[in-house]
Parts: structure tokens; C-alpha cells; sequence
């Protein structure tokens, strides 16, 4: 199951591979792995990467080391599978995309649940979130960190552990990107339009509503990062073009 390292980034490779394992169910909680010296040995790297490796692992909550008894994969929790699922998939070809249309799968139906079991107190929140992030857009900012927290309430509010820990890990990952899509044009404005169109249908609990405006929100972020990645393509096809006529030249 294990591959030989590249001499390039050695721990980083290791915890990658192992991850993957995690991700795909080839180790499970409980499993223990081979002894430093022998996965040294697998690698083919020093037993000084593996620990380090190790160490990166247990750090993520995916390894627990037992003195004097070996090295095993976690009691996992739901988050402790997500993340690395996810962080594959997003270095996948296609990853980012594939993330968005998972996103469009499930903050509808959290918004839904959002409108059915929504308290005062998750309201006020969400509403003053919103009165954050309108702030720090009329300051020239992004907002993305109210933005992030709107999701992230969201989620809360739907009352469902699973969905909350799927979504924040999701959401978490394509930081970069939102990140990148919020600082081009009127985008952080149209987003908090938007996010207010879910509150507003949470607000009068009409599930039906806040799933619509949610679908119609993650829909037009897809469409907006498809456009940036389309740009930067082209872009970096002319700047291509151009080195190969320079060296030409």
C-alpha cells in the first residue's frame, strides 16, 4: 500500500500517503502501524523524517503514539476523516470544483434545517455577523472572515453534528479561493446580498425559501471562481506564447 518517497518534501510525502490510506479506508482506527525502522526502511527515507512525519500526524489528531506498545491510527472523529478526504480531493485535477458541487449538495439542505430549527439567539448571531461583514466592505476589505462565520453559524444552526463538521471542513479548505474570489469587483457586496436573503427566509422559517436562496449563492461562487480560473488560464497561455516567441526571437 505504501510507495517509495521522493527525495523532494520526505515528511510531507508520508504524511500524504498516509492520509490517503486514512481517507480511503485501507488503515482504520485502531490499526497500528509498522515500527519507525521498518517504515524507514519502506520509504526508503531517514527515521528522522519518519518521525517527523509522525509527529505532523499526531498533531492532526490521526496518529496516537503508546509508549513502549507502537504507533496507531486514532479513535477518529468525523472531522479527523474530512479533512484529509477533502485535502485530497482538492489537490486532485478538478478537486476545487468537485468540493463546490459538494458544497452545492449540502448548505441548501443546511439552510433548510437552518429555517426549521433556527433560534432567537442563532438569529441574533447571524445577524451580526452580517452587520460585520457590511463593515468591513464599506472599509475596502474582503470581509471574508464574517463571510467564513455566516457559513459557519449557518451550520451550527441546522443542529446537525455531521453536516457542521462536513461543511467547516469544506469551508476551511477553500479559504484560499474565497479568499481570491472576494477581492474582484463587487463580489464581496453580491455575497452579502445574498447571505441576507437566506437570513431573511431563516428568519421567517420558510425552509423551502432558504434552500432556494443558499442553491442560488453557492451556484453564483462556483460561477464566479469557474470565471476566475477560466481568466487565469488564458492568461497564463499569452504569457506562454509570448516566452516561446521571446526564446524564438
Amino acid at each position: 500500500m505504501l510507495k517509495v518517497v521522493k527525495k523532494t518534501r520526505i515528511y510531507e510525502d508520508i504524511v500524504q500517503q498516509i492520509m490517503g490510506l486514512v481517507a480511503t479506508g485501507k488503515l482504520k482506527s485502531g490499526d497500528q502501524l509498522p515500527p519507525e525502522r521498518e517504515l524507514s526502511e519502506t520509504f526508503q527515507v531517514s527515521r528522522a523524517s519518519v518521525r517527523e512525519a509522525i509527529r505532523a500526524l499526531e498533531s492532526m489528531g490521526l496518529l496516537e503514539s503508546r509508549p513502549g506498545d507502537g504507533t496507531y491510527i486514532s479513535a477518529l472523529k468525523v472531522e479527523v476523516i474530512i479533512q484529509p478526504l477533502a485535502a485530497l480531493i482538492l489537490h486532485e485535477k478538478d478537486g476545487l470544483l468537485e468540493l463546490l458541487e459538494t458544497r452545492r449538495v449540502i448548505e441548501p439542505h443546511l439552510a433548510y434545517l437552518a429555517a426549521k430549527k433556527a433560534t432567537s439567539e442563532d438569529i441574533e448571531r447571524m445577524e451580526n455577523i452580517l452587520v460585520e461583514q457590511e463593515v468591513r466592505i464599506a472599509e475596502g476589505g474582503t470581509a471574508v472572515e464574517a463571510d467564513t462565520a455566516f457559513h459557519h453559524a449557518l451550520a451550527e444552526t441546522s443542529k446537525n453534528k455531521v453536516l457542521l463538521r462536513l461543511v467547516n471542513g469544506i469551508v476551511d479548505l477553500l479559504a484560499d479561493s474565497r479568499e481570491r474570489a472576494l477581492q474582484t469587483g463587487d463580489r464581496p457586496k453580491k455575497s452579502l446580498t445574498m447571505h441576507r436573503e437566506v437570513l431573511a427566509a431563516i428568519k421567517k422559517g420558510d425552509a423551502r425559501r432558504a434552500e432556494r436562496a443558499m442553491r442560488k449563492h453557492i451556484e453564483a461562487v462556483k460561477g464566479h471562481i469557474l470565471s476566475l480560473m477560466k481568466n487565469s488560464l488564458s492568461r497564463e497561455r499569452i504569457t506562454s506564447r509570448r516566452e516561446r516567441r521571446g526564446e524564438d526571437g
